[in-house]
């Protein structure tokens, strides 16, 4: 398929989108909301983790900040949840900085820098769940408000699929800016060797501390989504080891440091986690990490690499 191709391809899938919510029903509105969100998140995960190659356990801890950042200032200061947004993710940028100099700094690798970041995720999740200001292991209701842009309320799904569509559509561009930029070059080099990269001076620590700060700026922007798309967060389903596993498994099954890989994956993860969820039920709530662990399974023996580079292949030794 050209170039050209593919563009109009590209054109004719952002219509579609566009227009579907016009012809479905409201939960399949809701499925689509969930994979643009889920879409979002492993592109902005995958700057750190399939650009420069780092696993982070610990991204719910950012998904997290932005939740707790936005509502808590609604809550107490009645600041609109847009600026909350924007003051959540400088805050995951901020706190990113120095852990991403820290466990840099330290040579922190491979299955290290995974513990390392899940740690920092879960000490902020035992904090949340114990000071009364963040609503403890309780968590916080949001007060329903007039529906408008302002106050990030809808009475309807339709603007909360058009906003984790725009989401979705903006990560992806920042996303190929990065693929395009220079940066992309160092951290696919040290991504493939970073001994090697370090030896022609290339300075692995500054350039994964910036992926890693990035990465956790953008993911910081869908906590506030979710706070307001389900009026509702508390510390398990903000800043919990399931949220870090539900954002990292979608770039890893589409296809890990590919541009559409991680959409790829949020289009079969998702509308999957969510048919197990209505057809076990609330009382097996951990099955479809399972089906996640046996979908990882699959996908490194048969398609090592993830499911786009394995189609990639296929259509190129035609």
């Amino acid at each position: 398929m050209s170039e050209k191709h593919l563009k109009v391809a590209g054109v004719l899938a952002i219509l579609v989108f566009i227009a579907l919510p016009l012809f479905v029903n409201s939960y399949i509105v809701h499925i689509c909301i969930l994979i643009y969100s889920f879409g979002y998140l492993s592109c902005a995960w995958n700057i750190i983790g399939g650009f420069a190659g780092q696993l982070s356990l610990g991204h719910a801890l950012f998904f997290g900040i932005g939740a707790y950042t936005s509502t808590l200032m609604l809550i107490r200061l009645g600041i609109s949840p847009w600026i909350g947004m924007l003051i959540g993710g400088l805050i995951s940028a901020i706190i990113a900085l120095p852990i991403g100099i820290i466990v840099f700094r330290y040579k922190l690798r491979g299955v290290f820098f995974a513990i390392a970041t899940l740690c920092f995720a879960e000490i902020f999740r035992i904090l949340v769940s114990q000071i009364r200001f963040t609503g403890g292991s309780e968590g916080l209701l949001i007060p329903i408000m007039e529906s408008s842009w302002i106050n990030f309320q809808f009475e309807s799904k339709l603007p909360y699929y058009y906003i984790a569509y725009i989401m979705m559509l903006l990560m992806l561009l920042v996303c190929y800016a990065i693929k395009k930029a220079k940066l992309n070059y160092y951290l696919f080099s040290v991504k493939a060797d970073e001994d090697a990269a370090s030896a022609i001076g290339v300075d692995a620590n500054k350039y994964k501390t910036i992926a890693y700060v990035v990465s956790a700026f953008f993911t910081s922007f869908n906590g506030t989504f979710f706070a307001q798309y389900y009026m509702f967060i508390e510390p398990e389903t903000t800043c919990a080891i399931p949220t870090s596993i539900d954002i990292l498994m979608r770039p890893i099954i589409g296809g890990l440091g590919t541009l559409f890989g991680p959409i790829l994956g949020s289009f079969i993860m998702t509308p999957l986690s969510e048919v197990i969820r209505k057809v076990v039920g609330s009382g097996m709530s951990g099955v479809h990490l399972l089906v996640y662990g046996v979908f990882l399974i699959v996908i490194c023996i048969w398609m090592p690499g993830g499911i786009l580079p394995y189609i990639a292949r296929s259509i190129k030794s035609k």
